[in-house]
This record gives structure tokens, sequence and C-alpha cells, in this order.
């Protein structure tokens, strides 16, 4: 199998990556909520308009970190280990999800306190 062209490459990494990043934010999403919840009544103290406008910012960074999936992808893509990778890719998706959690978990406890 020839190797895919750039636009195949990105094209190919954009129909695996996008629909997970949905799964992605819900992870997360859920992990803040959680962290809310069993912290409540405490944790409400801490809602203002500055700290929605943070969790925004926060969740942008996420996003953006999310990206960095996209240069692993095309650049396994365009080795000769493709189709390894495109059997194996979703253990990076995994790992990555479950870093990310952690860190949001530990994000999320420092804003709303620990019992």
């Amino acid at each position: 199998m020839d190797a895919p062209t750039l636009r195949e490459a990105v094209t190919s990494a954009i129909r695996y990556w996008e629909p997970r990043r949905l799964i992605y934010n819900f992870v997360l999403a859920v992990v803040v909520l959680a962290c809310f919840g069993l912290n409540y009544p405490v944790s409400k103290s801490t809602l203002s308009l500055d700290f929605v406008l943070l969790l925004f910012l926060l969740a942008v960074l996420a996003n953006v970190a999310y990206c960095a999936a996209y240069l692993v992808d095309v650049f396994a893509s365009a080795s000769g280990y493709r189709e390894q990778w495109w059997k194996r890719r979703w253990i990076i998706f995994t790992i990555g999800l479950l870093f990310a959690a952690i860190i949001t978990r530990f994000f999320a406890l420092g804003f709303f306190g620990r019992k």
C-alpha cells in the first residue's frame, strides 16, 4: 500500500479524532460535575462569573491539548506502520483521556475543596 498523501492522512485523523472529542469533553465535564457535587454545598461558594470564565478557559486549553493527537496520528499514518497504527490508535485515545481526566480531577478538587 502506498503512503497516503498529507491530505489523506489529515482527513483520516479528522475522521477518527473529532467524533471522540465529544466523548473526551463529556468525560471531563462529568469529572468536574462529580467533584462539584461531592463537595456541595462548600463548592457552591466558588461559583462566580470569573470562575465560569476560568472553567471556559481551561476547557479550551483541554481541547487544544487534545489536538496533540493529530500530530501523532498524521506522523504515524505516514509511516510504514500505518495499518498497525490505525488498529491501535484507540490506545492513545484511552491513555490521553485518562491523563486528561486525572488532571481535571486535580484541578476540580483544588477549586471545590477536598472532603
